[in-house]
């Protein structure tokens, strides 16, 4: 997207005209969007037409880029005082009478770390979404901490930022920057975008950026050195700070916020599996967790009050997961454990009242959204349907649960054709459809996610009496291993999840080969008593599952029984085919 239907003006300040851009409507919360080197204010053009369905956006391009007009000199002219003059005569013109919502990226956040540490703007600005940019001053006191107090750990952190930070000190050579910029390295910058972080094509980067970089030179020149070596000691910001860090950041490293709370005490910390380039590269994510944020201090709530701050809060909040079989079971207690944790949810199952319930107790658990789809995931066509629709109106998912399926009893000779047809479409086809349709978009877009693939103990168990369900369930079981090798290069992780007997309606469900049907439902409910009295909750499964994702766990037996069975079928398999012809208390 571009910002063709932007409203444009002109704003004076301190001798030089900054272009200002405009979209939504003026009468909802303003959200100022400052953009980071070398970037022009075209950098912002997905998050912005995402957040200008709810909000008055405004965007300006910093003094020297894109069409605001550059100091002279040049030195000296970059100062974050004068930055922060510019900043104030931005929102005076678009929001006089209400405090706006700032949001910044790479050396947009450092400067708008300014912006919310000063006394002159208290009471301009509601809250501070800060991505890749730390405070310079903060960044000092960083750096005289560890000098002062080295530690092996500590030293290793400093060395490497220090590695990290190679190109500050390449800006700060005398011409050697702009001549680059302005010959090879700006011709070659956006192919390296594309390369490296994986940044789509569109109207970004903009004609002018070999100008832009060639200015945006003297941000560090004249503010690294000076701030770095006398960092202020009142650098508190006086704003709520929402502070997302991509962990594949190739020029800042994570220990850089370590003990940010002394400086901004109403600090909410988000993670992304996603490299620098944020802003373009994950616009549906930053767009949905700038929202919540900023309705959270609109409406006067402390930020904790709203915000999911759990065990899994920093990791999952915001995050798009897809769960099948969300209507009852496993997959119901799923969806609600990354709700609990803020994630956006598409619950989906081919019951849509169960789908349906499961995406409204979603939102009421402390999902900012969730949505029910309904589809049966052995249905090819519609799978490729509803992922269309998925990646068309909410993004690509970050995290995917292919948990639906069903259970099938029976010997292998009472087990006919078709009751073999329906146990691998659902329970391995379903899976191929989930990891090829969702599991595809997230290897395009290159930032990393992850796979989640419920197995189940009867993978590596074998029983005579589940031959279909099993060789579906060890299908499903290799498939992840094989999927978790060829993505793990790409950032992308695959668990398969190995539950045992677990207190769902499976059993009340399942199909039992070569009985009639009185005798069906009496094993049914036998079944099911069994695993009632068994009584292991699928909370705990779902539990084991957003683990899986944050450890990045391959192969993951939850009961007891499922980790008895898969050591057994390590060190003792002889002992696990006696078992297998047992005959089951049915």
């Amino acid at each position: 997207m571009s910002l063709d239907g932007a409203r444009e003006r002109r704003v004076r300040t301190g001798g030089i005209e900054l272009c200002v851009a405009e979209l939504g409507d003026s009468a909802q919360p303003t959200v100022v969007l400052v953009h980071g080197y070398p970037d022009s204010k075209e950098v912002w053009s997905e998050v912005a037409s995402r957040l200008a369905e709810r909000f008055h956006v405004v965007l300006y391009d910093v003094r020297g880029h894109g069409r605001s007009t550059a100091p002279r000199p040049l030195r000296g002219g970059f100062t974050l005082e004068k930055l922060t003059d510019d900043f104030l005569a931005v929102v005076d013109a678009v929001s006089p009478d209400r405090p706006v919502h700032l949001v910044g990226h790479d050396w947009g956040s450092v400067q708008s770390w300014e912006f919310v540490t000063v006394a002159r703007t208290e009471g301009r600005i509601a809250s501070f979404t800060s991505m890749s940019g730390p405070s310079l001053d903060h960044f000092g006191h960083w750096i005289k901490q560890r000098v002062r107090r080295p530690t092996p750990r500590r030293v290793g952190q400093l060395l490497g930022q220090g590695a990290k930070s190679w190109y500050v000190y390449l800006l700060h050579t005398p011409a050697l920057p702009e001549l680059a910029w302005r010959g090879p390295l700006g011709r070659r910058w956006p192919e390296i975008l594309r390369r490296v972080e994986r940044v789509p094509p569109g109207d970004y980067p903009t004609p002018s950026l070999p100008t832009d970089a060639a200015h945006g030179a003297w941000l560090y020149r004249d503010n690294v050195r000076a701030r770095l070596s006398r960092p202020r000691q009142d650098a508190y910001a006086h704003v709520p700070v929402q502070l997302i860090t991509p962990l594949g950041d190739a020029f800042l490293s994570e220990r850089l916020y370590d003990g940010l709370e002394r400086w901004a005490p109403e600090l909410v910390r988000r993670t992304l599996a996603a490299k620098h380039w944020i802003p373009r590269t994950r616009p549906d994510q930053v767009a949905a967790w700038i929202t919540e944020f900023v309705h959270t201090n609109e409406d006067g709530v402390p930020v904790r009050d709203t915000v999911a701050t759990g065990a899994y809060a920093e990791r999952f909040g915001g995050r798009l997961v897809l769960v099948t079989g969300a209507g009852s079971g496993i997959g119901r207690a799923t969806a609600f454990a990354f709700a609990e944790a803020g994630a956006r949810v598409v619950a989906v199952d081919r019951d849509a009242e169960g789908a349906a319930r499961t995406a409204e107790m979603s939102r009421l658990i402390g999902s900012p959204d969730a949505w029910a789809e309904t589809v049966d995931v052995s249905d090819e066509h519609a799978m490729e349907k509803l992922a269309e629709k998925i990646h068309g109106e909410y993004g690509v998912v970050d995290v995917l649960v292919n948990n639906a399926g069903i259970g099938l009893s029976g010997s292998f000779f009472d087990t006919t054709p078709e009751d073999w047809r329906k146990v691998l479409d659902a329970n391995l086809w379903g899976v191929i459809h989930g990891c090829r349709l969702f599991g595809g978009r997230m290897a395009e877009r290159g930032q990393g996610g992850h796979i989640v693939n419920t197995a189940s103990a009867a993978a590596y168990q074998p029983s005579k009496s589940l031959p279909a369900y099993s060789t579906s369930k060890a299908a499903v079981l290799m498939l992840s291993e094989c999927l978790r090798a060829e993505l793990a290069g790409q950032g992308i992780g695959v668990s398969a999840i190995c539950p045992g007997f677990v207190n769902t309606n499976i059993t009340s469900t399942a199909h039992f080969a070569g009985v009639d049907a009185l005798e069906e439902k009496r094993r049914q409910k036998k079944a099911a008593r069994l695993y009632g009295l068994r009584n292991y909750p699928p909370e705990k499964v779902a539990d084991a599952i957003l683990r899986a994702v944050v450890r990045n766990q391959a192969v993951v037996p939850v009961t007891p029984e499922a980790r008895g069975a898969r050591l057994l079928a390590r060190f003792s398999p002889r002992a696990l085919r006696a078992v297998a012809r047992m005959d089951p208390p049915l």
